[in-house]
């Protein structure tokens, strides 16, 4: 009996270090600028690496995971986290970072692809259910203390230890693993789908690659176009696999359910629009205002707080209220606090964003709870994992493709601001590439420096207005596919298409992916 609290144990321990790796990186990304001097498209890389990999290698791991057994598998998970995190707490430059981080994603999936699957495993009747609602109190505290804690231990100790606070975690949490939790795997494993896994990598990679070039090099350059062309390809022949190989790791007639598509929109509207807007938040709170790390997990603790409140209540709502009366309102709420925060000026105090963020917050709490029970209740439940991991792939694709699409925007947006406000500065005429560059790099003090005495006060009037300007050009953008997303989602979502057999809110055994956080 005891070796069954053990194994919710390591679960939940993993399964917080893998959420709060989501949302603590985005308060160091200020300081990791300046450690590395990396530039903006690095950031955006920096997150979008550890996205990437757990959306490109979810659902195959689950497939590992049945062939070889769900311990083993969670032991290799945990040592490549774990290894990942080491190799980003030592990073001297920023290519060493992104590869890292890509370590830890590549663990993350492994462990995400078998953390429920093991207390599915371990335990049944009651006490599987209360399991499961430990490891969901877990996600969500997890998720709501990200920005806090990467606030305190960036200011208290470096950017570094938000990386190597893994190491003891994951070391103990391997040790348990395989003195305590005992092996498991279904009695037939799937074949694994090496070319889904091949043509879906390189297709997201390609797409990613493309938005970020973009913002450097502008989206009529060659390059960008070229990359473009070949996501689109790779995605399509992706497609073409899935429908023809025997045991895919996608199976496409899940699209011919309307609830599951909308559950789809759902988890992929929710993190590219909110989550994916974190990083330009903190960006902003941090390089436009001037806020320390701490000073800034503390202020999105007003978002992550709502949500992790609105999300109790809306669990309790779920036997209760039909699933579409909370994810579509829910992803409406979000799109509705996302232009709220919009209208920040150069003079713009960070009070301005309060209403937004709470409000946005209160829609994140609404859609998270039904999202992770609508992507299994629609499916019966030998195919629960993988419609729960398709779902959770989905999520990583809208953080990774929001934030490469944001960072463009961001781009072009402040060089167009930049170029007219500079056009009233005769001796600044012209720069307004070189200055947009500096501020991507994070040393607009460095640019305003350069300028000659009499002009710094212009400068900086220039630089604070500009991103703002560019700041609510993304919230606007956002804000409008959050609604777009909530209104489709509401649409396509029935209750009719839900599975009686299943009862709502119960996890099913096999139903390793199932996730409720960003």
């Amino acid at each position: 009996m005891r070796r069954q609290w053990w194994t919710l144990l390591v679960v939940c321990a993993a399964t917080f270090m893998l959420l709060l790796d989501v949302t603590i990186v985005a308060v160091a990304l200020p300081d990791i600028q300046r450690s590395l001097h990396a530039s903006f498209s690095s950031l955006q890389w920096t997150t979008d690496a550890y996205a990437l990999s757990l959306a490109a290698l979810l659902l195959i791991s689950g497939s590992l995971a049945d062939q070889y057994g769900r311990r083993l598998l969670s032991v290799i998970g945990l040592a490549i986290f774990t290894m990942g995190s080491l190799m980003c707490g030592i990073a001297q430059e920023q290519v060493m970072l992104i590869v890292s981080r890509g370590v830890q994603g590549v663990g993350g999936a492994i462990l995400f692809a078998t953390s429920l699957a093991l207390l599915a495993g371990t335990f049944q009747g009651k006490q599987r259910g209360m399991a499961f609602g430990v490891w969901g109190s877990v996600a969500g505290v997890a998720t709501a203390l990200g920005p806090v804690l990467g606030g305190v231990i960036t200011s208290g100790i470096s950017w570094r230890g938000i990386f190597l606070v893994n190491l003891p975690i994951g070391i103990a949490a391997i040790v348990i693993t395989l003195r305590l939790v005992d092996e498991s795997r279904p009695p037939r494993a799937s074949r694994i789908d090496w070319l889904g896994v091949v043509t879906l990598t390189a297709g997201l990679f390609s797409l990613v690659y493309a938005l970020i070039r973009a913002s450097d090099m502008g989206w009529g350059e060659q390059g960008v176009l070229l990359c473009f062309g070949l996501a689109v390809l790779l995605l399509a022949a992706f497609v073409v696999v899935e429908s023809r190989v025997p045991e895919p790791m996608f199976d496409l007639s899940l699209l011919r359910t309307p609830t599951f598509v909308g559950g789809s929109i759902a988890a992929f509207a929710m993190n590219a629009s909110l989550f994916a807007m974190y990083i330009y938040l903190v960006l902003y709170l941090q390089n436009g205002l001037g806020h320390s790390a701490m000073g800034t997990g503390a202020r999105l603790l007003v978002s992550s707080g709502c949500t992790l409140v609105a999300a109790m209540a809306a669990g309790r709502l779920l036997n209760r209220v039909p699933t579409r009366w909370l994810i579509g309102p829910g992803l409406v709420t979000v799109g509705i606090g996302l232009l709220l925060m919009t209208g920040v000026t150069a003079d713009s105090d960070w009070t301005h964003l309060i209403p937004g963020l709470v409000v946005t917050g209160i829609g994140a709490g609404m859609v998270n709870p039904p999202l992770a029970s609508t992507a299994i209740g629609v499916v019966p439940v030998y195919r629960a994992g993988m419609a729960s991991g398709v779902n959770q792939t989905l999520r990583q694709v809208g953080i990774a493709v929001g934030i490469a699409l944001y960072g463009s925007i961001f781009t072009a947006s402040l060089h167009d601001a930049l170029r007219e406000r500079l056009a009233n500065i005769p001796a600044l005429q012209g720069q307004a590439g070189q200055i947009a560059d500096a501020i991507g790099k994070g040393a607009a003090g460095q640019a305003a420096a350069a300028a000659p005495p009499e002009l710094r006060g212009q400068l900086n009037s220039a630089v604070h207005a500009s991103f703002a300007t560019s700041l609510n050009d993304l919230l606007a953008a956002s804000g409008i596919l959050a609604l777009i997303g909530g209104a489709l989602a509401f649409a396509l979502i029935r209750s009719k298409d839900f599975v009686a057999a299943q009862a709502p809110g119960r996890p099913a055994q096999s139903a390793p992916q199932r996730t409720q956080a960003p």
